[in-house]
């Protein structure tokens, strides 16, 4: 009986390990669709972009947004332009929630005859891709010369040495 309560319990615990939280690091969005973590972006027009980060839930929301603002300077920089202005941003928090949830249960029967049994239950719920994920899109338009002093625009080598 012992070693089936060895064997249950590593097998919980390397269950447990695989569905981990990822680590939210800066970078292109990697890892499965719907669970990927980084930055993406898509060319609308060639000074047009929709960049979006997206964040575990080991990051606050103004962090993945300074990430997302980060990827639409290093764009712009490297597009030639010095400053960008964004035209649409939305953010999306969803899930929130462990993906591993443990519960028991305990029980005693009483039978005919005066029989008793008592049973003890464990269960262990995975679902991978459920924990909380932060979603920053920003639209932007990209231009040289000098940054207006605006509430949506924002110079991009400027913006990079702060958050670079």
């Amino acid at each position: 009986m012992n070693f089936k309560i060895a064997l249950i319990a590593a097998a919980s615990g390397a269950a447990l390990m695989a569905c981990a939280p990822t680590q939210t690091t800066y970078g292109p969005a990697t890892g499965p669709a719907g669970q990927a973590i980084g930055f993406d972006s898509l060319r609308i027009t060639d000074n047009r972009w929709r960049v979006s980060f997206t964040a575990g839930q080991d990051i606050s929301t103004s962090a993945a947004e300074r990430l997302a603002l980060r990827r639409a300077a290093e764009l712009t920089l490297e597009n030639g332009y010095d400053w960008f202005e964004i035209v649409d941003r939305r953010i999306d928090s969803s899930g929130g929630r462990n993906p591993v949830r443990v519960g028991g249960s305990a029980g005693t029967t009483v039978g005919s005859r005066g029989y008793r049994a008592s049973g003890v239950g464990l269960g262990i719920s995975l679902s991978p891709g459920q924990e909380g994920r932060t979603i920053v899109s920003l639209e932007i338009i990209a231009r040289p010369g000098a940054a207006p002093d605006a509430p949506n625009a924002y110079d991009a080598r400027a913006l990079i040495a702060v958050t670079g």
